[in-house]
């Protein structure tokens, strides 16, 4: 490049007469070795097949599916299965792929490239796309099918296996639950067992009987009232009937010492009663009490009578026996009086046992809030686990049902919409493509080989260039003189490039043709 110069398009007219060959030689070598790759490159043919997702027939308000992932995460999942190595291989095996790749390369690396030439793609959300790349279309066409019946068959089988996983689930966490709510169970019933009576429910039947108690209990009290009233009755009546036998029995006893007999028998009658009281009775008993306070106002009474008694006596006379009518209305009330006596000794027992059922039923009573906050306690776990059985119950059918169903084959399913056909023409390579890039490849490499030579040549070829290099006065300029001999040496050295430029080209041809035959 000429240093300071302006080039104008002649200039670059200019050049390319001079660097043509450089310009053609790249050309024609590189869309000639082109266009021997694209046509010594073997034909692929694509085949494809269209899988549509067909829903459950069955609507899902009926029977729910337990299937619930995406169809692309599916699909994911599914693809992973089919690429195996174990799958592919098998494929490879039964079509007989890849034979040259095989004597050369080990079964990973084919698998490698199988896996490469399988592509799966999702159509509209409801559908999917399985394309294969073959050298075959036939090969492509089976290869496809294989690979659309493997997508069908993975997708029913992971759905039925799926399906019992889940019922499988829902089982042993209903066993499990099960379990835990017959432990309950009995826990409640042991503890319903070891506390009866003192339960909530059983407060209103236990105040029930504390009353119907109180009710005996005040009805055995004034029996024994009764019975008590009965008794002074009797023991006034033997009184009167001893005092009446006395008096009749002699009429030569004066009546001092008749009044004083009478008052000394009833005496004695009131302190043998306060004794018979106070053996069965505590001293604070109302009985015991009116006892004590009659046998002091009987001992009052019989005081005055005293002095006349220290007096000396009369010699006693001896008293003739007491008519057996008399004796035996005595006996009869001595035998009735100690009946009563008898009957409330029973009665009293029997009072104090009805006390013993109140003091033990207002226990139950008074235990029942404890007993109500600890069975509240276990019925709410045991509501909790009743609950949670009843829902893996439920959960349970329902996966029996969709299990069901995806044996019957009547969820969702993947359906062959377009089956893959034999692919009439190959969609690689594209030779048309091929030849053009590499005419322009060969171009491009031809001025890029020109545009260096001439950014590395300062030769001053013009009068332009020595003016534009120098910036010095012209004189004159001396044109070029060509004799006959430089002429004929000048064609002889063209014609020399010229075949210098084909011998190169032919060679070049050669290796070219030569590197792709051999590969």
């Amino acid at each position: 490049m000429v240093p300071g110069k302006k080039y104008t398009p002649e200039d670059f007219l200019d050049i390319a007469r001079r660097r043509i060959w450089l310009i053609i030689i790249p050309f024609v070598l590189v869309s000639t070795a082109t266009a021997i790759v694209a046509k010594r490159t073997p034909n692929l043919y694509r085949s494809e097949t269209v899988i549509l997702v067909v829903p459950q027939r069955i609507p899902e308000s009926y029977v729910r599916s337990t299937v619930t992932s995406r169809i692309e995460d599916r699909l994911q999942s599914i693809g992973q299965q089919i690429l195996s190595r174990t799958r592919l291989e098998r494929i490879i095996l039964d079509f007989d792929l890849y034979a040259s790749d095989r004597r050369t390369a080990p079964m990973e690396n084919v698998v490698e490239i199988m896996r490469r030439d399988i592509e799966v793609e999702t159509v509209k959300g409801d559908a999917f796309k399985v394309t294969y790349v073959s050298g075959d279309p036939k090969a492509a066409m089976e290869v496809t099918n294989r690979l659309a019946s493997l997508f069908i068959e993975e997708n029913r089988r992971d759905r039925e296996v799926l399906a019992d996983g889940t019922n499988q689930f829902l089982e042993s966490q209903l066993e499990d639950a099960r379990r835990r709510l017959a432990e309950h169970e009995k826990k409640v019933q042991e503890y319903r067992q070891q506390y009866t009576g003192e339960l909530p429910t059983q407060v209103q039947s236990n105040l029930q009987v504390i009353q119907n108690t109180q009710l005996q209990v005040q009805a055995i009290l004034e029996s024994i009232d009764r019975d008590r009233d009965r008794r002074i009755v009797l023991e006034r009546s033997i009184a009167d009937a001893s005092a009446a036998d006395e008096r009749s029995a002699g009429a030569e006893t004066s009546p001092v010492e008749a009044q004083t007999s009478q008052e000394e028998g009833e005496l004695e009658t009131a302190r043998r009663t306060l004794r018979d009281l106070q053996a069965r009775l505590t001293s604070e008993h109302p009985d015991v009490v009116r006892a004590k306070r009659q046998l002091r106002e009987l001992e009052a009474k019989a005081a005055p009578a005293a002095p006349s008694a220290a007096a000396p006596a009369p010699q006693p006379e001896i008293r003739p026996a007491r008519p057996p009518a008399t004796a035996a209305r005595i006996r009869n009330l001595q035998n009735e009086m100690q009946n009563i006596d008898r009957q409330i000794a029973y009665k009293e027992a029997e009072e104090r046992r009805l006390r013993g059922v109140i003091a033990t039923y207002q226990a139950r009573v008074e235990a029942a809030p404890k007993r109500e906050s600890e069975l509240i306690e276990l019925t709410r776990d045991y509501t909790t686990l009743q609950q949670l059985y009843t829902g893996l119950l439920a959960k349970r059918e329902d996966s029996k049902i969709a299990a069901n169903l995806e044996r019957r084959q009547a969820g969702e399913q993947f359906r062959i919409l377009d089956p893959a056909r034999v692919p009439e023409q190959p969609f690689s390579p594209n030779r048309m493509r091929m030849n053009l890039m590499g005419a322009i490849a060969g171009l491009a490499l031809g001025l890029g080989l020109v545009a260096l030579l001439e950014y590395r040549d300062t030769t001053l070829r013009t009068d332009d260039d020595v003016l534009s290099t120098l910036n010095l006065p012209v004189l004159a300029v001396i044109p070029l003189l060509v004799t006959s001999v430089d002429d004929r040496r000048q064609k002889r050295r063209r014609w020399a490039a010229v075949a210098a430029a084909a011998s190169v080209m032919v060679i070049g041809t050669a290796v070219v043709v030569w590197k792709v035959m051999a590969h």
